[in-house]
Formats: C-alpha cells, structure tokens, sequence
C-alpha cells in the first residue's frame, strides 16, 4: 500500500504558481459546528459522523488564482483547505483538503488536474461543503471530492464533463483502484431555472470515510444516475435516482431535496430532505430538515435535525460558518 504526501506538495505548487498569478482571490473560513445526538445521548462535536470531515469545528482558507498569459487566460489554481477538531485518531487536529486542483482552459474544453469533483450526479453540481444537510456522496453514493484528472465543458443546450480518479475520496492510494465517470446535462439552472443529468459511473473504488480506509482492498461499483434541478420563485428542488451495483450487490439512492427561501434577498432558507437507500441488501431512510439564516454577508446559522434509520439515531445541530475576503 502507498499513500502519497501529496498535501505539502500541492500547497508548494500553490505558492509557486501565486508568484506568477494575474490575480487571486483569498478567503478565511472558520466553522463552528455542535450536535446533540439520541443514540449516544451525548453532545458532539461535529455534524454527522465523526469520521467525516464535513462538518467539524475548523480554520482554513480558500484561495483561487488565475493565471494569465499576455493574449489569454491559461487556467485557474485553486486551493481550500482546513484544520478540523477531531476526535478521531492520535492528534485532536486534522489537516483536511478539499479544493487542490489547476483548471487548465485549453479551447476545446476545462481540463483539471488534482483533487476535485468526480463527474457523477448531483454531488458533481453541488457545494456542500459548508451546509448540513448531507449530499448523496456524504451518503456513500460516490465522492464529494476524488483524485485524478477531469474535463467539462459548457455548451448552449447544457454542459458535458468526464473524470478519472482515484476512487479514493480524500485520501490517495494507489491499490488497482479507480472510477470513471461522465455526466452530460440539458439546461443550465442560472439562467434556464432548471437543469437535468444523466451519469455513468465504473470502477473499482477503496471504501474511506473521510481519511479513514475502511477495507484494504478495492471492491467494484457501478452506477447509472438522472439528476434534475428546477427553480421556481423562491422555491427550489433536487432530487436523483441512482442505480447500480457494489461488490456484486445492488445499490439504490432517491434523493430530494426542497427548499424555500424567505426575507428579503433570501436570507433564511427553509429546507426538508427525505432519502431512501437500499445497499448491502437492505432498505433505509433518512430525513433531514434544516434552517439557515445569513447574519451577514460573511456570517451564517444553520440548525438542521437528521433522522438515520439505519443508525436510529436523531441529531440536533448547529452550526456558525464564516467565510471572508481578505
């Protein structure tokens, strides 16, 4: 087994590469997160799982620079990282990366090259980084972020992207895993009010949570999903169907997520979020409501309440994010 120190790299190549940026962008983010949990009767100090790294009491930054030549931009670096609280592990401080790619804009379409988004469903279109409520990838359908190589590209009708990664998630070993995938979408949600995508996902993929390795060796997964979006006023819905099969067995995820955003300029958003899954032979559910109320332009509450069946366990969280320009 092999596990790259790739973290120290990357934040090198980023300082680097700043030194012949045309412009940056560089935010602060500091996270508050507690919750009270029924199962354990106990009161926690993260979101969901505690060996998850979203989301736990942390500091990090999130820088973006572009580089640009002297008829063109070349592409985009960007880098988001955060020291977490965790109770996981023999240090109460855990170095997280997420964002640690270089978007390369080569004409016929954006190729990265690093640590980012896999091409599967809505976890491909969705920043959840900062919210609560848990994404079908924080649910065990896929990867919030992955190692590899990527490229998308965005066209009147819609946009198309595919990816090769790792099928690691956080971590990056190299065991004969990885998972490739496509996603191709009719309709872009910004301008068109609606959105919808259809992926196809393969490979042989490592079981982590967070940093943590759950079984040593790769396992096969596949996966056929249809994602939409759609926006109407101040409400707004997601949902996916995925099917597949992992390790022999088959998978199921039905995924919806509504929201309604009230006060002016839609500073608080109200959201429900009920989820049945089937894997490892067996039905589940979870339902998820949650509130967030913007203080500020750099300051947000969240509270949600997470039912697992699965777990039988109810959660009570609340969290402060921060997120800053300097």
């Amino acid at each position: 087994m092999r596990k790259k120190p790739i973290i120290p790299i990357l934040l090198f190549a980023a300082l680097v590469a700043g030194l012949r940026a045309q412009s940056s962008l560089l935010f602060l983010e500091l996270q508050a997160v507690g919750g009270y949990s029924t199962a354990s009767s106990s009161f926690e100090l993260f979101s969901l799982m505690p060996e998850d790294v979203m989301q736990k009491p942390s500091v990090g930054f999130d820088l973006v620079k572009r580089i640009s030549g002297k008829t063109r931009d070349i592409g985009v670096l960007a880098v988001q990282a955060r020291l977490a609280y965790s109770r996981e592990g023999a240090h109460r401080l855990q170095p997280q990366l997420y964002n640690a790619f270089f978007r390369l804009k080569a004409g016929f379409a954006d190729v990265w090259a690093g640590h980012s988004r896999p091409a599967l469903g809505l976890s491909y279109v969705l920043d959840s980084h900062a919210l609560l409520l848990p994404a079908p990838a924080m649910l065990g359908y896929g990867f919030d972020r992955d190692w590899g190589v990527g490229l998308d590209r965005d066209f009147r009708w819609g946009s198309a992207a595919a990816s090769l990664t790792a099928g690691s998630g956080m971590p990056l070993y190299f065991k004969g895993n990885f998972l490739a995938a496509a996603r191709v979408s009719k309709g872009v949600l910004a301008r068109d009010n609606y959105s919808l995508g259809l992926s196809l996902a393969h490979g042989k993929i490592l079981e982590t949570m967070g940093y943590t390795l759950v079984e040593p060796e790769p396992i096969s997964w596949s996966a056929a999903s249809v994602d939409a979006a759609y926006m109407w006023r101040n409400l707004e819905n997601r949902a996916e169907i995925l099917l597949g099969r992992r390790d022999g067995a088959g998978i199921v995820l039905l995924f919806w997520r509504s929201g309604m955003a009230l006060l002016d300029e839609g500073r608080l958003k109200v959201e429900v979020q009920p989820v049945l899954m089937r894997s490892a032979g067996a039905w589940g559910y979870s339902l998820g409501s949650g509130l967030t109320y913007l203080l500020n332009a750099d300051l947000a509450g969240r509270f949600m309440v997470f039912y697992d069946h699965g777990r039988r366990d109810a959660r009570f969280v609340v969290q402060l994010y921060y997120y800053k320009r300097l």
